[in-house]
């Protein structure tokens, strides 16, 4: 997969979350109970490799797409019975926060199986980035997927740009780097919105970092359209 550069203006934002966020991310591991030791997906519990698990949430859109769903044949009782003690997703997926993104049942997961943050927009915070470090660093998931969506709401108001009641305009610096690379095409900069925030990712996070050169984590992005329920991924 190319990659793609941010746009200048975030530099000041990356640096901010690069020396803001380890010390962070590694404090709420410690509050956590954890002791956090090298190689950093120490606690991993799936076999999977990052194709593989890749794979898996691909897999699981076609189910989806083609009605074919298996984690709805699951036992829910049973599936909380596993999972009480201890989680062992394989994948991290961050997602906006529509209602329209019901992310488990896009990639035919259920209980335990994905780990999921949600932000309109999905985009990268210092919070966005703890918890998922915290994903890749003590639940050792293999994958990491930021997943945009077609129509969404975040990105089409930081187009426009218009005075928000409230923290909603807070979200437009995040997605201005978007809307710069999109020649005013809303599909584009939802596109590259999901590409700027992946890699914010790998390159805000040592610990995201270090897990991708070591090749024990993928992260990718893509777009989920809401009338066919497909994830392209870019």
């Amino acid at each position: 997969m190319p990659h793609h550069p941010v746009n200048p203006a975030h530099s000041g934002r990356r640096q901010f979350l690069q020396t803001a966020l380890t010390g962070a991310a590694l404090g709420v591991v410690a509050r956590a109970g954890f002791e956090f030791v090298a190689p950093w997906t120490v606690f991993a519990q799936t076999k999977l490799s990052p194709e593989q698990a890749l794979q898996e949430l691909i897999a699981g859109n076609q189910r989806y797409v083609a009605d074919q769903l298996t984690s709805t044949k699951q036992d829910p009782a049973a599936l909380r019975a596993k999972t009480a003690a201890k989680q062992e997703p394989f994948a991290a997926v961050l997602a906006c926060a529509d209602s329209r993104v019901p992310v488990e049942l896009v990639f035919d997961q259920s209980i335990g199986q994905i780990f999921v943050t949600r932000v309109a927009g999905n985009i990268v915070t210092p919070e966005i980035i703890g918890s998922l470090e915290f994903a890749v660093a003590v639940v050792g998931v293999r994958v990491l997927l930021v997943l945009g969506h077609s129509s969404c709401g975040a990105v089409k108001a930081a187009m426009k740009g218009d005075a928000a009641p409230g923290q909603i305009s807070s979200l437009y610096p995040h997605l201005r780097g978007a809307v710069e690379k999109s020649g005013g095409d809303l599909a584009k900069a939802i596109e590259a919105n999901a590409q700027i925030q992946a890699d914010l990712l790998r390159t805000s996070s040592p610990v995201i970092r270090d897990a991708v050169k070591e090749g024990s984590l993928k992260v990718v992005a893509g777009v989920y359209d809401l009338a066919s329920g497909k994830v392209a991924l870019s």
